[in-house]
């Protein structure tokens, strides 16, 4: 990854600020979630259909939680700065 958040060890430290990373989640949420629709809904059972959904729960989850840490970061420590 190229921005300098990135570049730090600590995985809390870096969730919820690479905007890369929020970009790249949201693609692949996009992508993933149609696909498994419209050609694995179908068959849930089958080794493709699990695989596909376990990688787009995975992404969204992902996606989640770095939308939630960043508006905390944004909303709630830039409130807490101004007072």
């Amino acid at each position: 990854m190229a921005c300098e958040q990135c570049n730090e060890s600590v995985f809390r430290q870096k969730i919820g600020r690479c905007k890369r990373c929020m970009v790249q989640l949201t693609v692949l949420s996009l992508l993933t979630w149609p696909i498994w629709w419209f050609g694995f809904a179908d068959q849930p059972k089958t080794v493709n259909s699990i695989a596909l959904l376990f990688f787009a729960i995975s992404f969204t989850l992902l996606l989640a939680l770095h939308l939630f840490v960043w508006s905390y970061r944004t909303l709630y420590l830039n409130i807490s700065q101004r007072l």
